[in-house]
């Protein structure tokens, strides 16, 4: 059986790939777990992912903690807000379809923005609540 979080992440960058607006904001569909060595500004990656036991005496489940981070190069934060945008808005609340699990819930609980220190790189950071629990 696939381990929840992976199927969690796999059908996240396939429902923001399939997003002809974020696609278009990204120049291509830039969703990386793995940056390739040239990749071009705009572009989101998946980050550090948190997993815990949310199984009750009944059922079994996982709640998730996982960050997406935009990484943007501009003249301001307006490209990196709007991509946190459409990301946010096509995953909060959505109804993703898992192969090996079912999302209870998927919710945004942390955006930020800001630019890193010396550089001309802006970073957008989205942390996101999910529960699953395992398709019987």
């Amino acid at each position: 059986m696939t381990h929840p979080s992976a199927d969690l992440q796999s059908s996240i960058v396939r429902t923001l790939v399939a997003d002809p607006a974020l696609v278009g904001l990204l120049g291509g569909p830039k969703v990386f777990d793995h940056v390739p060595e040239h990749a071009k500004f705009p572009y989101l990656t998946l980050g550090r992912t948190a997993v815990v036991d949310w199984s009750t005496g009944s059922e079994d489940g996982h709640e998730h903690i996982l960050t997406l981070h935009v990484w943007a190069r501009g003249g301001s934060k307006a490209e990196t807000y709007e991509i946190m945008d459409k990301v946010s808005n096509r995953l909060h609340d959505a109804v993703l379809t898992l192969d090996a699990h079912r999302l209870v819930n998927l919710q945004l609980q942390f955006a930020e923005a800001r630019q890193e220190p010396e550089s001309p790189t802006y970073h957008g950071i989205l942390r996101f609540r999910a529960v699953t629990e395992p398709l019987a």
